[in-house]
């Protein structure tokens, strides 16, 4: 999205501003992501969210194979109500397991943006600071442009880094 920004603001730009003085400087997000502590923090609530819906399922699977092996090794043996009614359980088994999998699929990038948010408003505070401390017309990502020259802008990467205490 921050990436779909920079770019349309750069396309925006009136040509008779580029004859103004521009002060550009780039900014490694991913590196500044990477080196906050509070990333580890992150990856540990994701890994033990993830583990919750992993262990569940697995629970869940385990139960549908349970049912569907009795099923299977009784069903000859079974009244039709009976056989109807395992049968029926083994297929809501199977319907509870793959509503949990949406669920999930839904869920653990929900739980993500959640807990990047207060990371990614942190990060991008401290890229504003430093510009208007340093006086940047534009600080950007060299990862959205298919080409910098890095001599014709400047890193403020360590400045964001002292900014943010990292």
């Amino acid at each position: 999205m921050m990436k779909k920004l920079i770019i349309l603001l750069v396309a925006m730009l009136p040509l008779g501003l580029f004859a103004q003085d521009i002060k550009l400087a780039y900014v490694n997000v991913s590196e500044l992501y990477n080196a906050m502590p509070e990333m580890d923090e992150v990856e540990k609530k994701l890994t033990d969210f993830n583990e919750e819906y992993r262990k569940e399922l697995e629970r869940m699977q385990e139960e549908y194979n349970k049912k569907y092996s009795d099923f299977i090794a009784q069903q000859d043996s079974l009244t039709e109500n009976i056989r109807l009614r395992r049968m029926q359980e083994v297929q809501d088994i199977e319907t509870r397991i793959q509503n949990l999998y949406q669920q999930a699929q839904q869920e653990v990038p929900k739980k993500q943006q959640e807990l990047l948010q207060p990371i990614q408003q942190k990060v991008m505070n401290a890229i504003k600071q430093v510009g208007e401390e340093k006086g940047y017309t534009y600080i950007f990502d060299p990862q959205v442009f298919l080409y910098v020259n890095p001599s014709s802008a400047i890193d403020a990467t360590s400045f964001v880094k002292t900014k943010l205490g990292i």
